[in-house]
């Protein structure tokens, strides 16, 4: 399942690993891309809904869009 966040705060590449690492925590089997100049985050092949994704993005601090 392909899921694509819009995701703001992220302004540097330790940004993306916070956000990365915490995708991968909570889904280690997951695939992450993020495009930090577009604001997307993109989770495939992952098991968690969608709620839990961005549960997480946001608890490292960043804005997820509805």
């Amino acid at each position: 399942m392909d899921q694509t966040f819009t995701v703001t705060g992220m302004t540097c590449g330790h940004c993306e690993a916070s956000v990365k690492r915490a995708l991968l925590q909570l889904d280690p089997g997951a695939q992450v891309r993020i495009d930090r100049g577009q604001n997307k985050v993109q989770v495939s092949g992952g098991t968690q809904p969608r709620e839990a994704l961005a549960a997480a993005i946001r608890e490292e601090g960043y804005e997820v869009a509805p």
